[in-house]
């Protein structure tokens, strides 16, 4: 598995001729490096840390040598029967055996003296597309970079059009993903969301991989002297990134309450249409003057996170031309005190178990899951553990059991997280001890004294104000929420209640499994992400009916992740 010490190597060696290579294209150097990963990253990578040269590194860029049952060729007597075929067979045989001597896993392959390779190139051309035009290519030309570039770019402009993506630039991470998709299956269904594409031995599809691979690409900078143009850096942060000519400031002018902003610009009853609130004085970068339905595009950033969508006109007001970018800049300014982590202390010998009723301590039980793995399908599978570990919906579990009115969705969220090596606190300092903190002076953690426990709306608050402090950043879709969890991060989807001592919500977003997805709209978007939660009714895996976050009881809702 490429990591990204490869994709750094790949961009040193490849970064300039991609980039010029895609100009006039809607791709990128990333997504390139992702497919390169997901395509032959398992041979390069390696090869390229033995310290082969790179032509020849290029040479053994070949595999897939599975027989077919509908794909030219399925198998030898289907390649030597066209013109060509023979000569291409022995070609694509030695091209086999000299591989399989550098990469494991074809010593099977070259002891059937009928298998041979059907994918060529670092980017891997099918040789379903083997002819008298591309005989040249099969034979040996693959090895040239260029030559097999130029291939990939022509296949993603066919993928692109079979995926039924805009060809307006930019793409977004899910849109690189459906062409990929398209790229590597010939098609793409958005409602199955990642999961299409070669599924590998470890159940993963090829979707699930190339966006992994695509995320782990933005991170990873080319030095100085190769890549002569910036890199896009994935997630919108400050400025909001936009291809709109029109860029008006406006602040929101409600009398009370938030601004919804809507994902079309219809006001519909059913709330699904919310994407998020955002409160008075909040701004906002307005796209077009002209109003659809009385509402105006506009775009933002909320603590970080980047929202684009529909808001009424009548709520918003013309602010200064600078002061957009200003106030949003101020959002960056982490002006609260900087605190440490705070847990209940407990007397020796104290255990905290699922099966006793809920308590401000965290779990200490013997033999628990946690979250360390070094791929993102490790740390999914150990997410899946501990979901299965905390068994939510087990009776015998009296610490999620709703009683006596009381419901547990707040150390629900606690334990998961615990247990997945995120701080989300159970208990948190007082003001007063905060306060002596900030001034320098330690403080014990005293229940009651200097310490209290956080409820959902709690929660809210913390995440808004020292989130950000213990590795919790905001995202602003739903989407970006889901596919974050199926990375092997952690998702949350909080909510404040309006009503004072009325209960608020939080939930886990998990990766989605085999046999549990989340709800995914025909244009391959996340409607409602894969949840797992302690409440009035409490599951393992579900998503709902309903956006419940958006429920007008609600004063305002977050999505959040960790790494």
């Amino acid at each position: 598995m490429p990591n990204s010490g490869d994709i750094k190597w790949f961009k040193n060696q490849f970064g300039a001729t991609i980039t010029q290579a895609l100009g006039g294209t809607p791709f990128d150097l990333d997504m390139l490096v992702a497919i390169a990963c997901q395509e032959t990253g398992y041979i390069w990578g390696p090869l390229r840390r033995s310290g082969m040269p790179v032509p020849e590194i290029l040479q053994l860029c070949v595999g897939d040598t599975l027989d077919r049952k509908k794909t030219f060729p399925k198998d030898r007597a289907d390649l030597v029967r066209v013109p060509g075929g023979k000569e291409m067979f022995e070609s694509a045989r030695a091209a086999l055996i000299k591989m399989a001597k550098h990469v494991k896993g074809y010593s099977g392959a070259v002891s059937n003296p009928e298998k041979f390779c059907k994918g060529f190139g670092i980017f891997q051309y099918d040789m379903q597309f083997f002819g008298p035009d591309t005989t040249a290519y099969f034979m040996g030309g693959y090895a040239d970079f260029p030559t097999s570039l130029a291939r990939c770019i022509q296949e993603l402009r066919s993928a692109m059009k079979r995926a039924k993506i805009s060809s307006n630039a930019p793409l977004t991470d899910m849109q690189k993903a459906a062409v990929a998709i398209a790229y590597n299956s010939g098609g793409y269904d958005p409602k199955r969301g990642l999961a299409q594409g070669h599924q590998a031995g470890d159940g993963s599809f090829y979707g699930q991989n190339f966006y992994n691979y695509l995320q782990l690409a933005h991170t990873v900078s080319s030095d100085p002297a190769t890549i002569p143009v910036p890199l896009a850096n994935g997630e919108t942060v400050l400025p909001p990134a936009t291809s709109a000519a029109v860029k008006l400031p406006y602040v929101v002018s409600t009398q009370g309450g938030m601004l919804n902003v809507r994902s079309t610009p219809v006001e519909q009853d059913d709330p699904s249409n919310v994407i998020r609130g955002l409160p008075k004085g909040h701004p906002v970068t307005v796209l077009s003057a002209t109003p659809t339905n009385r509402y105006l595009p506009i775009e933002t950033n909320l603590q970080g996170a980047f929202i684009a969508g529909w808001a009424a006109k009548k709520f918003l007001a013309p602010a200064p031309q600078n002061s957009v970018i200003e106030a949003l800049s101020l959002q960056l300014v982490n002006d609260v005190p900087s605190l440490p982590a705070v847990v209940l202390p407990l007397k020796s010998g104290t255990v905290i178990r699922r099966t006793s009723p809920a308590s401000a301590g965290s779990l200490n039980e013997g033999g628990q899951p946690v979250r360390n793995g070094a791929t993102a399908q490790q740390l999914t599978e150990q997410l899946a553990e501990i979901v299965a570990w905390l068994a939510v919906d087990s009776p015998a579990h009296k610490r999620y059991k709703p009683r006596d009115g009381l419901t547990f969705c707040n150390i629900y969220a606690h334990d998961f997280c615990h247990l997945a090596g995120a701080y989300l606190p159970r208990v948190w300092w007082s003001p007063a001890a905060i306060a002596k903190l900030s001034a320098g002076i330690d403080v014990a953690p005293l229940y009651g004294a200097t310490i209290d426990e956080l409820l959902a709306n709690d929660l809210f608050r913390w995440l808004r104000d020292f989130g950000p402090q213990f590795g919790w950043r905001q995202t602003g879709t739903l989407t970006k929420l889901q596919l974050a969890s199926n990375s092997g991060g952690i998702g949350l989807i909080v909510a404040r209640r309006k009503e004072d001592g009325k209960s608020g919500h939080i939930v886990v977003v998990v990766p989605e499994t085999a046999s549990h997805r989340a709800k995914w709209t025909s244009a391959g978007e996340v409607a409602l992400p894969l949840q797992s939660q302690a409440g009035a009714g409490n599951f393992r895996y579900g998503t709902g009916t309903f956006p419940w976050w958006t429920n007008p009881k609600f004063a305002e809702f977050s999505y959040w992740i960790h790494a």
